[in-house]
């Protein structure tokens, strides 16, 4: 492979690596000294590579003896995997799980940088302790009358996967909650706190709601406020329950400097329950550090959907968690049917530890069963093309789907026409919000001429020569925006968005509104936001966390890596009534054949077989 630098300057010249890989391939290598090779070097510039692009680890199985570069002299070609596993262990800078070396080999040949490979360790760890323990606190008969009072509704046999949800997570301090869209996960978290706070000592219970974005959190708290309508509960206890919701970093305590979080092992979250919305955008990271800081009583639970997308940073942690947990054992399933008063069966033989803290909500309230829009997320969901692309042409008016874009920039600058119709008539910006999220134009990919950029230029460019656009300058009144960093001073975090509008209080001075707690609105002017885009169009991870009446996918021109069956899922999955596919036949045909696939070594941890 020739000498270690020139290998490495090939393959970021070819696009292989990035400049972090190819550095830290550079300084690792120094430290390695005599030990220096091409092949250790390739590991580590592809280990770095592959948590880039979410993985937890480099599989050294499925890159060895692959052909990098194949031109003439220019070869690259990645060692056997026995010599390779042989030499990367002999280097002096990779051990086996427990040395301390800059990176860890495992059993089952997944490498890992360090840091990944604690991240992961802390997390297995923490959820499995927290897993096999039962809350020894609760009273069983009260908490069956309030599952009934909670749960009056009889299916007739059927089994309340809600109720059941809820009766784990009373029965656990760790619950994992899983369900597509519209299964009501929001109105069991609803009912959970209800039932908590009705427990012996549960009026005291500091209990925090949280989500992974800004724009997750506001919705978590929106969906509270309006669920509390359906609970036949006396005012004073819908008051106790808690609908303020924060995001992950705001929970933690992010350090004005960005370099980490206040609260941690040592000190730990004040709280005794923690509820953890979009749980499926949570990475590895971010997840290890929640468990870091919650205290070993606290109460936990998790909810997401396990089909979506996972989280843009390394891991896939939901997919994770719920791997091979098909129901409980069946002393779990005994005490379940006797507190929910129905039969609970036991699930098929698992080895996850955590097969009795998840439970899947698979009645879909969103989507009656013969829906076209939750017919095709299902459709997706199984990688089956025949019948999507049935449901997509024959959708009636919920389903549709373009060969072509045609003259796409028209048509969203005509949705969003009602937007800026409602600035100029002086609409309350409570109001504004509800259009904002009428309808959104979904992309794979940012760059390129169907990519975000792009398509945020060209409709407004469109909504200019409409007449809707009267200010030339970057801020005019209307404008949606994202943004696309933390900001720790104004305590605003990635993904929150935004109308800029005329402040309230100062005349001729514009102000970008945000949505806070209830109908509070937070006015931050222009100038204190550097970092932040234009959100006509957005891309399908950032979507994550938002709903929208209609939604628009524009499928890239050609193949990506980005471009997969869950992605199309979650784009289908943030729609509530109106799904319109743009691109080639061929092309979505493809996606739906491509499941995500996620190097990580957590859902064998917690089946008790570590590498």
């Amino acid at each position: 492979m020739g000498r270690p630098d020139s290998l490495l300057r090939s393959l970021h010249r070819q696009g292989l690596l990035d400049a972090l890989d190819l550095h830290l391939a550079e300084y690792l290598l120094a430290e390695a000294k005599e030990a220096a090779s091409p092949s250790l070097a390739l590991a580590i510039a592809l280990t770095s590579r592959a948590t880039s692009e979410g993985h937890v680890c480099l599989d050294l199985r499925t890159v060895a003896g692959r052909v990098f570069i194949d031109e003439g002299e220019n070869r690259v070609l990645a060692p056997e995997l026995e010599a390779w596993r042989d030499g990367l262990l002999a280097s002096g800078i990779i051990g086996r799980p427990g040395d301390w070396q800059p990176l860890v080999l495992d059993r089952r040949d997944r490498l890992y940088l360090h840091r990944y490979w604690a991240y992961e360790q802390r997390l297995g760890s923490a959820l499995l302790q927290r897993a096999e323990a039962l809350d020894r606190q609760i009273d069983p008969e009260t908490v069956k009358r309030a599952l009934t009072t909670l749960f009056p509704a009889d299916d007739g046999g059927a089994v309340d996967w809600q109720k059941l949800a809820v009766a784990t997570a009373i029965l656990r301090p760790l619950t994992i909650i899983t369900g597509g869209p519209g299964t009501g996960k929001t109105t069991t978290v609803l009912r959970l706190l209800a039932l908590l706070r009705q427990q012996p000592g549960g009026e005291a219970l500091r209990i925090a709601l949280a989500a992974p974005t800004g724009m997750a959190a506001a919705r978590l708290q929106q969906a509270i406020q309006q669920a509390k309508a359906s609970l036949s509960l006396s005012a004073e206890q819908l008051a106790s329950i808690p609908e303020q919701a924060s995001t992950l970093h705001r929970l933690l305590g992010m350090n004005r400097s960005g370099t980490g979080f206040r609260h941690h092992r040592d000190n730990p979250l004040l709280l005794d329950v923690v509820i953890v919305d979009e749980a499926s955008m949570v990475d590895l990271a971010l997840m290890a550090k929640l468990l870091d800081a919650l205290p070993h009583t606290a109460r936990l639970v998790l909810l997401g959907d396990r089909d979506q997308l996972a989280s843009v940073e390394a891991g896939a942690v939901m997919g994770d968690l719920c791997a091979g947990c098909q129901g409980p054992d069946a002393e779990f399933a005994r005490q379940l049917s006797l507190i929910t008063r129905q039969t609970v069966a036991p699930g098929e033989g698992s080895g996850s530890g955590l097969r009795n803290s998840v439970v899947e909500l698979r009645h879909s309230y969103r989507f009656d069963p013969r829906s076209p829009l939750g017919q095709l997320a299902r459709a997706v969901n199984r990688g089956d093309t025949g019948q999507a692309r049935e449901l997509l042409d024959n959708g009636g008016g919920e389903l549709d789907r373009l060969d072509s874009a045609g003259d796409l920039a028209r048509r969203v600058a005509d949705r969003f026409s009602r937007l800026f119709e409602a600035v100029r008539a002086g609409a309350p910006a409570a109001s504004l919000f509800t259009l904002l999220y009428e309808f959104r134009l979904l992309c794979v990919l940012r760059e390129g001429p169907r990519g975000v950029h792009a398509m945020n230029a060209a409709i407004t460019r469109e909504l200019i020569r409409q007449g809707q656009i009267r200010d030339q300058g970057e801020w005019y009144p209307g404008r949606p925006v994202m943004l696309s960093r933390n900001d720790y001073q104004l305590n605003l975090y990635n993904g929150e968005t935004g109308i800029v509008l005329p402040h309230p209080q100062l005349k001729d001075e514009l102000a970008v509104a945000f949505q806070g707690g209830g109908d509070e609105i937070r006015w931050v002017p222009p100038s204190r936001l550097p970092y932040c885009e234009t959100v006509y169009a957005v891309t399908v991870h950032k979507s994550q966390g938002s709903e929208f009446q209609e939604v628009i996918l524009q499928l890239p021109d050609q193949r990506s890596p980005i471009l997969c069956r869950e992605l199309v899922y979650t784009a289908i999955t943030r729609s509530r009534r109106r799904f319109t596919l743009i691109g080639e036949e061929a092309l979505f045909d493809w996606a739906l054949t491509q499941p995500m696939r996620r190097s990580s070594g957590l859902a064998d941890l917690l089946t008790g077989n570590p590498g």
